[in-house]
């Protein structure tokens, strides 16, 4: 897994877990990929979508073909700032032998998940803030730190994460949101290989952007 030589093993409808990954009350599509010491808790994962080795999510919800590259950190847990103590004894308080675990804080957790799009890439080491919607399409170079809502299809760098340009002028934005290709069939996928390897994004709009497709 990783390396592009063109021979990895063929994945299947059947998620494809690392023996050293961590996944906790997931739910993981077809076609997915879960590689090395990944830690994914309480997560959906879309059809297709891969995460790379030591990543770390948490409470995201994760569109279909997303690319999660290594290292990346998905909702980081926020501390709660208004109480006397910052640390977690407050809330994890059994390890501490200080009495029953806190329920709310973790209710809270839950409530700012991340929401991340179909046919995101997600660069090395990039962290993407607790309540935060990373939009269709969109690109995240390495190392960035998200603290706003990404839109469809801009690409963004930096700490913060700021948006440096969009990858398709609007009009063809627009239509790959239309066309939805990433919600079509498996088989449909596959007979259309030749298009999505097109280096013009317009042939593909126009071939499939027709009222039949």
């Amino acid at each position: 897994m990783g390396m592009d030589l063109g021979m990895e093993t063929p994945l299947s409808p059947e998620p494809n877990v690392a023996p050293d990954a961590l996944v906790v009350d997931s739910d993981l599509g077809r076609f997915t990929e879960i590689a090395e010491r990944a830690r994914v808790v309480e997560c959906e994962i879309g059809d297709y979508s891969y995460v790379m080795n030591d990543a770390d999510l948490m409470y995201a919800k994760v569109g279909k073909f997303v690319s999660i590259a290594s290292h990346v950190r998905v909702n980081p847990s926020n501390h709660p700032m208004w109480r006397p103590a910052l640390h977690h004894f407050t809330y994890r308080s059994v390890q501490y032998g200080f009495g029953p675990d806190d329920a709310e804080i973790f209710d809270w957790r839950r409530g700012n998940a991340v929401t991340i799009g179909p046919d995101v890439w997600l660069g090395s080491g990039v962290i993407v803030l607790p309540g935060l919607r990373v939009g269709t399409g969109a690109v995240v170079g390495a190392g960035a730190v998200v603290t706003k809502d990404v839109a469809p299809y801009a690409v963004m760098v930096g700490v913060p994460a700021r948006k440096v340009k969009d990858r398709f002028p609007k009009d063809v934005r627009e239509a790959l949101l239309r066309i939805r290709w990433w919600d079509w069939p498996h088989e449909q996928i596959a007979k259309a290989l030749a298009d999505f390897r097109s280096p013009d994004v317009r042939d593909f709009i126009r071939k499939y952007g027709k009222p039949d497709h």
